[in-house]
């Protein structure tokens, strides 16, 4: 189906022309159906329902699921990125990885974190094609004078291919971020089901608005590399105008880790694709940072006692 004013191409849901904003009759599209979903009682992350599965802990943090019936139709993913990393390639990434946490990490971290779990999750995200004529404003140094800032603005036509922009509810914008930059689209291949499926379940309107803000935030970025004159730049605003969107629903795989050290639990994040690519927290030896605090402290003393010496 095509928008009959501009001609752009309409997706599943789509209740509004993505560029021209024309109402559309699409809102009973037969790739958006309702049906049961498991949705987490702390992230708010939903996976497929299995009647199988019975109140699940999630896939993403642990917490226990419950059955539901979104209003709203659920989108189903459209492509899924193959695992390229084994439990066991992903368990030694993992140790490896607490092992070369920095200094203020506990000495023994790796040696006595327990893994709880280690299990195969695919989280959502939308691939996307887009082009747009991009106005903007920012301040930078360049003309600036005396003056540290100084304004500019202007227009530069953009175009984005395979953008991939997360829709996961389960991860959090910092994990996301991390991994999906290291994943092969290429191996894209048409979507299973499965509880290890991340849901695609917010509104269609809500989607194209996080899509929107994402294509803003991106092309924010890629005006500082080149287009706005200048070395430093502060302030800067982009306003895409859409004449090409096309989004595809993917979901990309990873390992969920949860591991406790000392009672405390944590979450890790080891890449589906690329073992070395691991994203999450660790603790932070107190004893270790108070022992450095305690030495720049006795440095600066003795500095000043030397100072004092010289003068006399």
């Amino acid at each position: 189906m095509t928008c009959t004013r501009c001609g752009t191409v309409l997706e599943e849901g789509d209740l509004r022309c993505p560029v021209c904003a024309l109402p559309t009759s699409a809102a009973g599209s037969p790739g958006a159906t309702r049906e049961q979903v498991l949705r987490c009682s702390e992230c708010n992350a939903s996976l497929a329902y299995s009647a199988e599965r019975q109140n699940p802990a999630c896939g993403f943090c642990g917490a226990v699921m419950q059955v539901e019936m979104p209003v709203d139709p659920v989108e189903r993913p459209e492509l899924q990125l193959p695992f390229g990393v084994s439990k066991e390639q992903a368990s030694a990434s993992l140790r490896q990885w607490l092992s070369t946490r920095g200094f203020f990490t506990p000495s023994d971290l790796a040696s006595s974190a327990t893994v709880d779990s280690l299990h195969q999750q695919w989280w959502a995200a939308w691939l996307c094609d887009a082009e747009a004529l991009v106005s903007w404003a920012a301040d930078s140094d360049a003309g600036s004078g005396r003056s540290d800032w100084a304004p500019h603005a202007g227009q530069t036509p953009m175009q984005w291919t395979n953008l991939l922009i997360p829709a996961s509810r389960g991860l959090s914008a910092e994990e996301t971020s991390t991994l999906a930059a290291h994943y092969d689209l290429a191996s894209a291949a048409p979507a299973g089901d499965g509880p290890e499926v991340e849901q695609f379940d917010v509104q269609r309107s809500k989607a194209r608005l996080t899509i929107t803000a994402a294509l803003e935030r991106n092309a924010a970025e890629l005006l500082q590399g080149g287009v706005i004159p200048g070395r430093r730049y502060r302030k800067v605003k982009a306003w895409p105008l859409l004449s090409k969107l096309a989004t595809r629903r993917l979901v990309l795989p990873a390992w969920v880790v949860t591991w406790q050290y000392q009672d405390k639990r944590f979450r890790a994040v080891v890449h589906g694709q690329r073992a070395s690519v691991v994203v999450g927290k660790t603790p932070i030896s107190w004893a270790k940072v108070l022992g450095v605090v305690v030495g720049v402290v006795t440095l600066l003393a003795t500095i000043a006692a030397v100072v004092v010496l010289l003068n006399r």
